[in-house]
């Protein structure tokens, strides 16, 4: 059931047919995982707090830094040295009271993601390296979780959803093999413009709401490519790995 200051906080999305009162319930029993509270869990996390998702785990095992501040919009410049998951935390109540958010402060390998993800209805992985990216990909897998990953780099950013369990879907490992030939260029190093985090983490959002509300055309399948220098979206086809690992869980 939704109280009146709930039909009140989340009339917008509600009046949506595609939402509707059922959808707002459905989204008020689920539980997110947010891995990364950085420049693509911040808006991922402010906008999944804010449509009323009931329950919100945010895996980060780092402290904020002034040089966060351009991009990682949770944060405030008093907050330099604290912990992200804990900070990120405080700025989801402040946004939404209504919405339990629980903090883990842990940096999430293949040791202990199951555990750290276990009992999620959709995984949003806006992490910054291949073998957190890895970890959480073979646990969404196993734990038969929706896993929504997104990545940014510069003026680019890539976007996926992933059910490799379901027969004509691929896993992520389908897209980058088991040990990505390319080394990855942190954000220190090559650069990236906030706005693009921005954008890029607020469809994480959007696609991890789709998961749990489903409307619109199923995205699970295609990698969405943005170019924001050039001004430009298009998806491409993602084609199923017949040698990958994803086939025993079939």
């Amino acid at each position: 059931m939704l109280s009146d200051e709930e039909l009140d906080r989340y009339a917008r999305q509600i009046i949506l047919k595609e939402i509707g009162g059922a959808g707002q319930a459905r989204l008020k029993a689920a539980t997110v995982a947010v891995i990364g509270a950085g420049g693509i869990g911040s808006p991922a996390i402010q906008y999944l707090a804010g449509a009323g998702i009931g329950r919100l785990i945010i895996i980060d095992d780092d402290a904020v830094d002034l040089s966060n501040l351009q991009r990682q919009t949770l944060f405030a410049t008093a907050e330099q040295g604290h912990p992200k998951a804990t900070a990120a935390m405080h700025a989801a109540r402040r946004l939404n009271p209504l919405s339990n958010i629980e903090p883990r402060q842990a940096r999430l390998d293949a040791n202990n993601a199951a555990t750290l993800l276990s009992g999620a209805d959709v995984i949003v992985d806006g992490c910054d390296n291949f073998a957190t990216r890895l970890a959480a990909a073979d646990a969404a897998l196993a734990l038969r979780i929706p896993l929504v990953s997104a990545a940014v780099g510069q003026f680019e950013g890539q976007l996926g959803v992933y059910r490799g369990w379901e027969a004509d879907k691929p896993c992520y490992r389908c897209f980058v093999g088991d040990a990505p030939g390319d080394a990855e260029a942190s954000c220190a190093e090559a650069g990236v413009l906030g706005p693009v985090t921005g954008v890029l983490g607020s469809m994480a959002a959007l696609e991890a709401i789709r998961a749990i509300v489903p409307f619109g055309d199923d995205p699970a399948g295609r990698l969405l490519l943005v170019d924001l220098l050039s001004w430009r979206f298009r998806s491409v086809a993602l084609p199923m790995d017949p040698d990958c690992r994803c086939r025993s869980s079939r």
